[in-house]
């Protein structure tokens, strides 16, 4: 039967990975299903994201020595989400996380690795492991998706080598860490992409996806195999709702307004509002800038505000994914530092010159940190990586290539004074970023001795697994310290960022819309960064955004397809819809 353009069983707003991931289960069920895309790119954050699910309980786990089980996965989420989430959206995620991956594996094109040494990030806190639960998805190969790919969201500059190389999570550790054979793998990568001279004349986009585009276009390549439809440049204006039930929606498509029907209802997996700047400014601490985030332009909240207007509840509003960032002149968005802190001979301060924070600690807790010293100081939102010359030649440091690789004459000349800065005193180094140089030159001269120790006595930096995933294994005692000695000394401006916020419309274990009573709006369904997180204010793992993203899409898409046995029928909501 002919599918009517404007009418569907379920319309998905969005085309991250929870998105896709939804209309795909949406779609397997016999629904017929629409997605579609406010701007002219597919894959959202997740395009541009690590790609990375955490998967508690996965099948893979058993395989690779490891154990994992239901009541220690518990155990830890209600301990990291601090009482924040209901205990049955817990649940939800634990019991259908490992059975959506399977799923997946099982009937489309995408494939995970699980991470042995990629540990929780909380491991002191009971039910965590130290490793297993965080998978990377496996490299794509772009050819697969044909005229496709030129429409999917670029990755990040910060994933690539040299800003042209991909490289898969497990690639970026080994090479980092410089683990034994990172050379051959490095060169590898580079001779594979510069010989396939055919594709290069198409695009200098690398052909082996990995990270978040690997995901995307697993995920895209399925939709294909399919046929479900996507619409791109076509964005959300308003919900319908007709006889208390969400029944459809208003798009703006090409600059035209069309109504479309979703007869069993709408899931909305939209992003967040990390680039809405009224927004952050009802929400989120102070100070806060929509140009500090990590996240493409389009993430505005336009779910959020159709949500509100039906009078949905919503959690967690004044929490992001909080990831310190660094401006990049020329960049479209700002990058994260995910890696670069936890490397030995570098040391974070606020304006007094001061450490207020474990370095290594993970990303989110770095931003909750530099808040929380705000308030004390009025000194930290900026804060500063500092290092020294043996760290510049040894590691990257954002844009920047280790200094083995990219000399200081190699670095573009208007990134001095704006994005790196240099001197050849830490007294001078202080002067010029404006901090107080006697606490810098105090909290320097702790960190060295910590190095010498291996034990960093106000923070513990390199104290636990995570910590060290980052670290270099050729520092000894303490792969996360090493001194700041060696002339000349730089430092990076380091601003709250985010990859996303994380508060959004509130959400019941079917990840059903929830109004203030409790009471669920039919027809409406929300996950990803549109939903207020099931992790709650903290970050357990690698993987802890998609993971529920994809989770509560799988679990949306079969609640959905329940209703056809309970719901009023389509010739009833077509008559409310043209009466």
């Amino acid at each position: 039967m002919r599918q009517n353009k404007d009418s569907y069983d379920v319309v998905v707003v969005g085309s991250g990975a929870g998105a896709l991931a939804s209309a795909i289960v949406a779609h397997a069920q016999g629904l017929s299903v629409l997605v579609v895309e406010k701007s002219d790119r597919y894959g959202g954050t997740s395009a541009v994201s690590g790609g990375g699910v955490w998967i508690p309980c996965n099948h893979q786990i058993a395989a690779l020595g490891g154990e994992d089980n239901r009541a220690d996965a518990l155990t830890y989420l209600k301990s990291s989400t601090r009482g924040m989430v209901a205990e049955a959206k817990l649940e939800a995620y634990v019991d259908n996380a490992a059975a959506m991956l399977r799923w997946f594996e099982e009937h489309t094109h995408v494939r995970f690795r699980s991470l042995p040494l990629y540990a929780d990030y909380y491991q002191a806190l009971p039910g965590s492991r130290p490793g297993y639960r965080t998978m990377d998805p496996e490299a794509f190969d772009a050819a697969e998706l044909g005229e496709e790919f030129f429409h999917m969201r670029e990755p990040s500059p910060g994933t690539l080598v040299g800003g042209r190389l991909a490289m898969t999570a497990a690639d970026a550790h080994r090479m980092v860490s410089k683990e034994k054979g990172w050379m051959k793998l490095l060169g590898g990568l580079m001779a594979r992409y510069w010989l396939d001279i055919a594709w290069r004349r198409r695009t200098r986009r690398d052909r082996r996806l990995a990270l978040g585009n690997a995901l995307i276009g697993r995920l895209r390549r399925t939709m294909l195999d399919r046929d479900i439809p996507l619409w791109l440049n076509s964005a959300l204006v308003d919900l319908v709702e007709q006889g208390g039930r969400v029944s459809g929606l208003v798009v703006e498509r090409n600059g035209q307004r069309q109504t479309l029907t979703a007869r069993l209802g709408v899931i909305l997996g939209a992003g967040g509002f990390e680039r809405n700047q009224a927004l952050r400014e009802r929400f989120l601490p102070k100070p806060t800038q929509s140009g500090w985030t990590a996240t493409p332009p389009t993430n505005t909240g336009d779910a959020l505000l159709a949500g509100l207007k039906l009078g949905a509840a919503t959690g967690l509003t004044d929490h992001a994914w909080w990831a310190p960032t660094m401006h990049v002149p020329g960049e479209e968005k700002q990058r994260a530092l995910f890696m670069e802190r936890a490397l030995p001979g570098c040391v974070m301060v606020n304006g007094q010159g001061r450490r207020f924070v474990n370095e290594a600690a993970p990303y989110t807790d770095i931003v909750y940190a530099m808040y929380d010293d705000h308030q004390k100081t009025g000194r930290s939102v900026p804060a500063w990586l500092v290092f020294d010359a043996r760290f510049r030649r040894r590691y990257p440091m954002g844009p920047l290539l280790p200094g083995y690789a990219q000399s200081d004459a190699r670095v573009p000349e208007h990134w001095w004074g704006t994005m790196i800065h240099r001197a050849p005193t830490l007294d001078a180094l202080a002067e010029r970023i404006g901090i107080d140089a006697a606490g810098l030159a105090d909290t320097v001269a702790r960190m060295n001795g910590y190095a010498e120790r291996g034990v960093d006595l106000e923070f513990d930096k390199g104290g636990n697994a995570f910590d060290r995933y980052y670290g270099d294994p050729d520092i000894k005692p303490n792969p996360c310290l090493a001194p700041i000695l060696k002339a000349p000394f730089y430092a990076v401006r380091v601003d709250a960022g985010d990859i996303g916020t994380k508060g959004g419309l509130l959400t019941d274990e079917h990840a059903r819309v929830l109004r203030e009573d409790g009471s669920a709006i039919v027809g409406l369904y929300a996950i990803g960064n549109t939903a207020a997180s099931v992790m709650g204010p903290t970050y357990p793992g690698a993987g802890s955004t998609l993971g529920p993203a994809m989770t509560f899409g799988y679990i949306a898409a079969h609640h959905l397809a329940a209703q056809q046995q309970t719901g009023p029928t389509s010739a009833e909501l077509v008559a409310e819809h043209t009466s």
